[in-house]
């Protein structure tokens, strides 16, 4: 799921406002014998991790900064996919905004410039004003979606190592969109 998830378009509606991107950088977490996921250290989590998949997970990293993830199996089943980096299609004023970006609101930036809204996992729930209240939303409906892409495309997609991570860091299941700018780290542009 967490290659899959790539190119496909994550809103949230707030209020009147609407934000949305591409996404473009994932990364899954598996059952309690991946040592990096919640299910294996954070018991307060397991509801959410063995319930059905197509539902948020919203959880706070090093106490600060909310992160989107997204159960990933049928009831039952534990993983997630994290959702890492997008690229900002709609509501970028917002976006900027919330960051606290606002150079970025009025004029068209390069998308380098750009990925500051987005790039990177807590900069992205920032940017679309997504908190801790928003897990255990269906991400099928409501104010938080994932959308498959309106025209599937044929993505180069690139796999490599989980990043930010102590445990289990070494697993290859970092996926990203070649050549996007907006992905969340340098390395991840080849």
């Amino acid at each position: 799921m967490a290659r899959g998830l790539l190119g496909c378009v994550l809103v949230s509606r707030i209020g009147g406002t609407v934000t949305a991107g591409r996404i473009v950088e994932t990364e899954a977490y598996l059952g309690p014998e991946d040592g990096a996921s919640h299910a294996a250290f954070r018991p307060s989590s397991r509801w959410l991790f063995y319930g059905r998949g197509g539902v948020s997970y919203v959880f706070q990293a090093y106490g600060v900064h909310a992160c989107l993830n997204a159960i990933a199996g049928p009831a039952g089943t534990p993983g997630c996919v994290l959702i890492r980096a997008l690229e900002p299609l709609a509501g970028r004023p917002a976006m900027a905004r919330r960051r606290g970006r606002r150079d970025l609101a009025t004029h068209l930036p390069s998308p380098r410039a750009r990925a500051a809204l987005t790039s990177g996992p807590a900069r992205l729930t920032q940017a679309l004003g997504i908190t801790l209240r928003d897990s255990g939303r269906d991400l099928r409906r409501g104010r938080l979606t994932i959308h498959a892409a309106a025209t599937p495309a044929r993505l180069a997609v690139a796999t490599g190592p989980r990043i930010g991570i102590t445990r289990s860091a070494n697993l290859p299941l970092r996926f990203w969109v070649r050549g996007s700018p907006f992905v969340s780290r340098a390395a991840g542009r080849r």
